[in-house]
């Protein structure tokens, strides 16, 4: 009876051994993918979105067989809006979790620094779904990048003569702005100012202001000296709604200009919808397919947000990307990823679409060495050479608290403004 009862005992052991070494065989074939993140910080609403449609799109990817028989996993680090923590938390991602891939971040103030001081010098490919600096064109342009930045949003260069357009065609011809000092505030109004006047606007004031001040009285004060009608506010959610308060309650005419991010819920809330019923905007746009109704459909399931917020749809796009180019790598190998990039957007290749099945028909394609073209949510993209993307925009405004797409800008429509704006 001890004997049976040491050989039964002796087979359980060996059955848990088999099954602890099978999970730690498991875990060692997972692909880490870093994720840097505005979790918390004036961009957290972003960045909150953001995380959760690059897991999901991972989601989608696993559930449709992995990369061989592997599952991909994200390591999420929260910059919290700021540029040196982001680095901070980058360099632990790449030098010690020794992730082949970054995705983020979500603003360009935490976007550029990552890119300079991380992942240019060590050859890791960076996508970003968000970040619309035109100083990461110029980057790319001038060789700093080591070609491993690529975005699915549009650059603020193109954004800023699609706002201006939009301003005039809705009759705002004389403006105030109100914008956050960083890379992207300064841009978007240098690339707003140069088409607004092109086209016979006038600025009346510019005025930059500091991140995460407890009040913004004297911008405000400085503005409204101006004698605008309307204000062109350049901001993130959190700081745009005490900043929309304050010109309110000073009396500042309730017409409103806004940039990408600025459709937000919560800036809605927190400034009041029967103030912003004038309020107008552009965003990087989408050019609906399967896709775009399948996120729409179930991304709320998944996240428990609106699929409508900000940066959720092409941070989707950054991770079905990112994963499908690691299935064409075949492994968790930053060379093998960069290469591959550009290949799952294959314009001679298979169509696919967001969800389980279509990447289980992509992962197929791959394994059978045919080439694939990924249309995401946001539409069809190709990447440049600098791993820029081109239009189309999104025209909307804000109406009983709620954003409505009012018209869609082309890159035809973009291209026409800015030869009417060099005669």
């Amino acid at each position: 009876m001890t004997s049976i009862r040491m050989l039964r005992a002796a087979l359980l052991g060996s059955a848990i051994a088999l099954t602890a070494a099978g999970a730690a065989r498991a875990a060692d074939c997972d692909i880490t993918v870093g994720l840097v993140m505005e979790l918390t910080g004036p961009a957290g609403e972003y960045g909150q979105a953001g995380a959760k449609s690059v897991e999901m799109a991972f989601r989608d990817l696993n559930d449709a067989g992995g990369v061989a028989g592997c599952k991909i996993v994200t390591d999420t680090r929260d910059s919290q809006s700021q540029g040196t923590v982001a680095v901070d938390v980058a360099t632990q991602l790449v030098q010690v979790k020794k992730v082949p891939v970054i995705i983020g971040g979500i603003i360009s103030s935490v976007s550029i620094p990552i890119l300079t001081s991380v992942t240019a010098p060590a050859k890791i490919p960076q996508v970003s779904p968000a970040s619309s600096s035109p100083t990461l064109t110029k980057l790319g342009r001038d060789g700093k990048t080591n070609g491993v930045f690529f975005r699915t949003i549009t650059s603020d260069a193109l954004q800023g003569i699609a706002a201006a357009k939009f301003a005039i065609d809705q009759g705002i011809k004389k403006v105030a702005i109100i914008n956050v000092n960083n890379d992207f505030g300064v841009n978007m109004v240098n690339e707003f100012s140069s088409a607004y006047k092109a086209l016979g606007g006038e600025i009346t004031s510019v005025t930059p202001y500091n991140e995460k001040q407890s009040s913004y009285q004297s911008e405000v004060t400085a503005a409204l000296a101006s004698s605008p009608e309307a204000l062109y506010l350049v901001s993130t959610p959190v700081d745009g709604a005490t900043i929309a308060r304050t010109w309110i309650s000073q009396g500042g005419p309730q017409k409103f200009l806004l940039n990408d991010g600025m459709n937000s819920a919560e800036f809605i809330k927190n400034v009041g919808p029967e103030y912003l019923n004038d309020a107008f905007g552009t965003s990087s746009g989408t050019d609906a397919t399967a896709s775009t109704e399948y996120f729409n459909k179930e991304y709320k399931a998944f996240s428990g947000l609106d699929p409508a917020s900000p940066a959720a749809d092409r941070s989707y796009d950054a991770g079905a990307i990112v994963g499908l180019a690691i299935a064409e790598a075949g492994k968790g190998d930053s060379a093998a990823i960069l290469a591959s990039i550009r290949k799952v957007l294959d314009p001679n290749g298979t169509v696919i679409h967001a969800g389980k099945d279509e990447f289980a028909k992509a992962l197929q394609l791959i394994k059978d060495g045919k080439p694939i073209k990924y249309e995401g949510v946001i539409g069809p993209v190709t990447f440049d050479d600098v791993g820029d993307i081109t239009g189309p925009f999104r025209l909307w405004r804000i109406q009983n608290g709620e954003v409505t797409t009012v018209g869609q800008m082309s890159t035809a429509d973009i291209d026409k403004v800015k030869a009417s704006i060099a005669k």
